[in-house]
This record gives C-alpha cells, structure tokens and sequence, in this order.
C-alpha cells in the first residue's frame, strides 16, 4: 500500500518570499498534496506553561507585539511584506495566499496540525536565540503529534551553529576570523530557482475549487480553537512596551487577537489600527520582495558602483530618496530578499566591471559577513548577547542608566528610573532635541522614517555611550528596537557593542567630532536643514553649533536658542574628557558582564575608586545663564539647562495642541 502523500504547513517566520527559498524548496521536494502557507502573528510570550517546558530557561521568551519594541515602522513594513508574499502566492497558485492565524504559535500549531491534518512542518531555520527556544517547544510538540519537522537553513550566507560548531562554541570576534572559517566550508551557496507551482491548502478529502470556500472550509475546521488570552507564565499583556504610557507608539487597543482567522477577512493579514497604531506617518521605505528585487536589480545595473562601493566612504548626510547605500538591510532583515542571491548577483556585476576593486570588509561582500559575525557571535553567546550583565564578551562600564535587576538577577520591566539628569538626557536623544545639530537630525531621521545611515548610527551611538553622555548602550540599542526598521536581534546589539567599544572594538579614544565629523560630508548642512528645519535658515558657519550664534544672527534666522531649540545638553570637550578616564579605568578593570564582580554589584564602586568620578552627573547649565534678558529680548531670567528647555518645550507643545 503507498505511504499517503505529505501535508505540508509551511511556516514563514524570517522570509517573506518566494525567490531563492531553500526551505520553501524543501517543502515543494516532498511532493505535498497539500500546502498551507502560513504566518502565525505572535503576540509576546513564552508557551512553556502548555507543553511542559520548565520555566526559569526562559526568562526573556517576549515577543513582537507587546513583549519586544517596535514601532509603526517597522510594523508597516512587516504587514506590507506579508500583504507582497500573500499576492505572490496567489499569482502562482490563485486558490491560495499566505494564511495569517492569530495566537502563540506554540500554542496554535498543535491545533492546526490536528484540524488541518499536517503531517509535516517546514521552515527556515531562525538560529536566533528566540528562535532556538521556541523551535525546541515546537520541536516537541511535532514529537508528540507524530508530525515530522523539516528545519533548513536561508537566512544567512553560512549556518550559525555550524560555524559555531567549526569555531569549537566561541563567538566570532572579528571578520577575519569568520572569514578563516568559512573559507573551509566552501563558496556560498548558489540560490535555488522560485516556484512555479503551488498545491493548494486543501483539508483532507476536500472537494472546494473556489477561493472563498477553501478558506471558509478552514475556518470551520479551526471553530472552537481558543483565542490568545493574554496570559502565560512570564506574565500577562499588561507591561506593553509598545504602549504610549510607556514610550512607546501605540494609542489605541489591540484588537488583532480578537480571533484566530481574521474575522470576516478570513486569514488576512493584520493592520496597523488592529494593532492600536495610527496611519499617520509617511512610509519612506516599503516592504516586500518585489521592491526588493527591482531595488537590487538596478543596484547591480550600475557594475562600477557595486565593484568600488565601500562603506566607509559612503556619505551620513544623505536621506532615504537618494542614499549613498543599498537600503537592502530592511528586506534582507525580513527576508524579503535573499541574502545569497543579494551576495550572487553582487559579484556578477563585479565581474563586469573593469578597473579595481574593492575588498571585505568595505564592499558590500563584508557588509554581509558582518551580519553573519554577528549571528555566529550571538549564537554561541545565547540570550546574554543583548545584554550586559551576563554577556562574557561584553566589557562593564559603570554606565548611567544601566539594566536592572532583582535580587534573583531578573530584569525588571519596565526599568525604574535612574538619575534625573541622565533620564533627561537620554529622552533629548531619543526626541532629536539634544542641543547638537548633528545628532538631533540623525535621530529625528531615524523616528520619521525608520532608518539611519550607518555612520550616523556610529556618530549618535558614540554620543550617548563613551563620547558624551555616558549612558548604557542597552538603552540605545531599546531606541533602535524600537524606531530601525532593519533591526536585527544580532546586528542591533552587537553594532552598540562595538560602538560603545563594549566588544569587538577596543579603540575608545577615536570619537566622532559633533561639527568637524558632518563637515567632511557637507559643510552646507542639508541634513540638519531637513530634520531640524527651525535651523534652515542659520548661515553654514552656524549650522551644527547654532549655540555659538550670535544674538542678531539667531534673530535673523528665526531660531533663538533655549526658545526655539534648545541649548547642547552638556559640555562637549568636559564630557569626553571625563568619560575617556572612565573608559581608561573599566578597560583597566577589566570586568565582562558574567564577572563575579558584576554579578554581586561590586563593579561600580571597584571601578569608581579608579576613575574618582562618583555620583550621579550634574546638570548642564548653559554658559551665561540665569543672566537677565535674553537673545528673544523677553527680559525673563531663563534658566538655561536641558530640565528647563524640556519643561518649556512642554508647556509650548500644550498651548499648541489648545490652539488646534
């Protein structure tokens, strides 16, 4: 008797697509008579309470939609790419789309593989540490319901556990050394052709042929199936990070898991509003693979551009309409596309060019294998790669505002507050209102529209950890969750890292200048014109240090400093030159984040009988304050400090919504 054919649920997690899949290949291999393309909308949490798994393995198991920053951006650009991999689907196979369910996947997928009649699940493995952790339980659960698990690797050029296996279970530090590795390991491999057909998803014995009834049919078989109630053993919806309470961009309630299929728009993919955010920012940058392929395609058009790019030299001062990079990373973050086909067709077109060229890790050949550094690295480090505390690789500076912990060593969410002047600080870094032209337009650029050229992410990122402000890299890094559409759990805190110089980079003393480091770029300030235009009109001599403008200059320019943007929120040079001691003394203490020391909380104080700076910092005052009259010519006493510039930035964003 034949072994009854296979029934697939393909399950889309880190590729949103049908070019160059090889686990999507793998699926289609097996010669399904059924194929249920399917994304699970996971809301946050950790399942273990359901199948078994022992807690306490899991503390930080929280994920998208209430446990892990994101905000509008990134979320309009996964639903657009689900939306893009939904067609693409139906223009091969117009009975099918991608089928969107609502819940835990740990959860959810035991009952569809039931209902459904699954006999197979396949997927792209996510090596991440999230990842890991709920495949195990999935893994388990597939064990359990005689369900076979087909796991294959895609979305990186070489496999993270396999490298980490080669490389005997360390990170990988630098590029060289995962360039020694993986040169044992072969060429990349060439990308797989893309689907031309698709089974249909079909219950088992089912006779439906239209669209509407094959989903409906679905549906019906589903009824029953609990919705997502909120709560699980790490704890229920109510700390969501993405809530405005909280900092965060949602105003309005959830209401996306109000059933498992969708509702009326069975399986549909979600919208912004079910997720309690609002339309009313501008996509700079849109999802899905078809825009992905153009892109890269008329990228590699250009031969000289691609065989002579190189990073470094690539320019911060321009925006998303024409950047000096790829603007790939959103698409390859969600696997929108390829990174093997991205990798393939860049070296077709260095091939036809003639003339030199340039190497890793500058060209777009490094760029890629740092992302695998990173992967490599957070693999063999586990849950801790994104942290301090617990991290091996990661040096401890007695940061201001760091993480904390219980007495058990949880993280406690949300953290309490530190200092008030570095909670000021960092929330003028986070607005764009720091006072340094330079840095107030990167980050106002990055909440806008999600994205941030990489050296400008250097520049802001030197600038609120060793450069000036002192304040922890993880706290940077939860602002990039937040607002980079291109976040990636393995390059978003290994970036910080390294430009912090917590790892992987240890030249603390090369900073980027706050005027000098823009001006190599553009001396006219564009960038800063566009983010921050109360400063458009100040004369190019002024433009990133607009507080040394004279009173009659600042009136010309319609921009009188401390009213209408504010005054720098520390003294650069004294800044830095404290915090290049700091730096001298941690890098002397040589403390990582699993030394006992650190663990005990005796770090600090050890570290701080080196440097001698002790206590919370003090506020900034601007030189010249509390003078009477000022450059607006009111004749009030202004106190001229970031508390003072937030409470009347305050006060003035109130008498404008009254007015409205």
């Amino acid at each position: 008797m034949a072994s009854p054919k296979p029934r697939v649920c393909y399950w889309f997690r880190t590729d949103l697509r049908l070019h160059d899949s090889p686990a999507l290949a793998a699926a289609l291999n097996l010669k399904p008579e059924a194929l249920f393309p399917l994304w699970c909308w996971d809301p946050n949490v950790n399942a273990c309470c359901s199948l078994g798994l022992e807690s306490g393995v899991n503390r930080a198991f929280l994920q998208y939609v209430y446990k892990h920053r994101v905000g509008v951006h990134r979320f309009r650009f996964l639903l657009e790419s689900m939306t893009v991999l939904s067609d693409q689907i139906s223009a091969i196979q117009p009975n099918s789309k991608l089928l969107v369910v609502r819940g835990e996947p740990v959860e959810l997928l035991p009952i569809l593989w039931k209902k459904w009649g699954i006999s197979h699940l396949v997927f792209e493995k996510d090596p991440s540490a999230y990842g890991r952790r709920r495949d195990a339980i999935v893994l388990k659960a597939a064990k359990l319901a005689n369900v076979t698990i087909v796991s294959v690797q895609g979305h990186h050029l070489y496999d993270p556990e396999l490298v980490t296996l080669k490389n005997k279970g360390k990170p990988t530090m630098t590029i060289t050394s995962l360039q020694n590795i993986v040169k044992k390991m072969g060429n990349v491999p060439k990308p797989v052709a893309s689907p031309k057909e698709l089974p249909l998803p079909l219950l088992k014995g089912s006779t439906k042929t239209e669209r509407k009834d094959i989903f409906l049919e679905l549906s019906n078989a589903l009824r029953g199936t609990p919705i997502f109630s909120g709560n699980c053993l790490e704890g229920d919806t109510a700390v969501d990070l993405n809530s405005a309470s909280l900092g965060g961009e949602r105003h309005l309630p959830v209401t996306c898991y109000e059933t498992v299929d969708g509702g009326d728009a069975l399986f549909s993919v979600p919208t912004l509003e079910s997720l309690g955010m609002s339309e009313d920012k501008e996509a700079k940058i849109k999802g899905g693979e078809v825009i992905a392929l153009k892109r890269l395609a008329t990228l590699c058009d250009d031969s000289k551009y691609i065989a002579t790019f190189s990073k470094p030299k690539s320019s911060p001062a321009q925006w998303v309409d024409k950047p000096s990079t790829t603007l790939l990373s959103p698409y390859l973050k969600f696997g929108c596309l390829s990174i093997r086909k991205m990798w393939w067709d860049v070296e077709e077109a260095k091939q036809r060019y003639i003339g030199a060229k340039t190497e890793p890790p500058e060209n777009l050949n490094g760029q890629l294998l740092f992302r695998d550094m990173y992967a490599c690295a957070e693999y063999a480090i586990g849950d801790a790669f994104g942290k301090v505390r617990g991290n091996e690789i990661c040096r401890y500076m007695d940061w201001n505002l760091p993480t904390v912990y219980d007495e058990s060593g949880v993280e406690i969410v949300p953290r309490p507050p530190g200092d008030s002047v570095s909670e000021s600080r960092l929330k003028a870094f986070k607005d764009g209102q720091t006072g340094f032209p330079w840095i107030d337009a990167q980050m106002r650029q990055l909440k806008q529209e999600g994205w941030m050229h990489h050296l400008g992410r250097h520049s802001v990122a030197a600038f609120l950890t060793r450069g000036q402000c002192w304040i922890s890299w993880e706290r940077g890094a939860e602002i990039f969750d937040e607002y980079l559409i291109d976040w990636d759990p393995c390059s978003n805190p290994g970036n910080w890292m390294w430009l912090s110089c917590s790892a992987f980079y240890a030249q603390y003393f090369k900073l980027y200048g706050l005027v000098s480091f823009p001006q190599k770029y553009d001396k006219t300030g564009a960038l800063v014109r566009k983010y921050c235009p109360e400063l458009a009109k100040y004369p190019d001599a002024y433009i990133y240090e607009p507080h040394k403008a004279p009173a009659n200059v600042q009136k010309q320019a319609g921009c009188i400093i401390g009213t209408d943007y504010p005054y720098p929120i520390l003294d650069e040079k004294n800044s830095k030159d404290e915090n290049m001691a700091r730096m001298k003394a941690c890098y002397e203490a040589k403390f990582y984040g699993n030394s006992k020391e650190v663990l005990d909380g005796t770090a600090n104080a050890l570290i701080q009988q080196l440097h001698g700076l002790k206590g919370a910092p003090k506020e900034y005052v601007f030189p010249g304050s509390q003078k009477s009259g000022s450059a607006s010519g009111s004749g009030k006493k202004e106190s001229k400090t970031l508390d003072g510039w937030l409470k009347r930035k305050a006060n003035s964003d109130e008498d404008g919504g009254r007015k409205k």
